[in-house]
């Protein structure tokens, strides 16, 4: 990888359960090694206890690709918790939480983060939209509030759910952010819908992008992980120490 460039990647995990039906998140870790990226989204991380102990999915998968992990649950019960995650190489100098609730529907949220990059400024939005059409509509709208409208870098990872590829909730993103990364990466067995996407803002950011689709991690999830290599120099502010 050049100097001043990122990998990056966003996986939903689907609870570290492979399309076998195995609780195996040993497995998820060594997809994450296979990728090799610097910063990882993830969804559907479950913390919760699982016959009779806590499963410490985020930590487990921490511990075994060698990344700092922080939590972003979106549900939160008596058993331990349940939502988005994200896994860093380098050092988080903010850690912000927002809720992307609409009504009764599943709990939905983003882990909004500040990481200092060998001295650069990249923000990084971990998401897992939801499944209703206007539900997505909200969210994004929420989504891009809290962005704003600055020219201040950002990089958003997340399962948006979205597989229209006209759809008003993904005309907002790209109207904001540019053009996505994106791949078909449902199900993982046989990849038919792009629903996992990568936007960073300048829309220049974005080097090149694939699906990771090895046979390990076409068993470990039912998605395949979106990765994509960024120039964060190209448009990363500077931390103020």
């Amino acid at each position: 990888m050049a100097d001043g460039e990122l990998v990056v990647a966003t996986y939903n995990v689907h609870g570290c359960v492979g399309v076998d039906g195995r609780f195996r998140p040993d497995r998820i870790a060594e997809v994450i090694r296979e990728i090799g990226a610097d910063v990882v989204g993830l969804q559907e991380v479950d913390r919760r206890v699982r016959r009779g102990r806590p499963t410490l999915e985020l930590e487990m998968l921490a511990g075994g690709s060698g990344l700092a992990c922080f939590a972003g649950p979106t549900i939160v019960d008596p058993d331990g918790d349940y939502g988005n995650g994200l896994l860093s190489r380098y050092p988080v100098r903010a850690l912000r939480h927002l809720d992307l609730t609409v009504g009764r529907r599943e709990p939905r949220g983003a882990i909004d983060a500040d990481l200092d990059v060998e001295g650069d400024l990249v923000r990084v939005v971990v998401t897992h939209l939801g499944l209703g059409i206007p539900e997505r509509r909200d969210q994004v709208s929420r989504l891009l509030a809290s962005i704003g409208e600055s020219d201040d870098p950002v990089v958003l990872l997340g399962d948006v759910n979205e597989w229209h590829p006209f759809s008003r909730s993904l005309r907002l993103l790209e109207a904001r952010l540019g053009p996505s990364a994106r791949g078909r990466t449902f199900p993982s067995v046989l990849p038919l819908l792009a629903l996992d996407r990568i936007w960073a803002s300048p829309r220049r950011a974005i080097v090149e992008a694939r699906v990771h689709a090895t046979p390990l991690a076409r068993v470990a999830s039912d998605h395949l992980p979106l990765v994509a290599r960024i120039r964060y120099r190209d448009f990363g502010g500077t931390i103020q120490r």
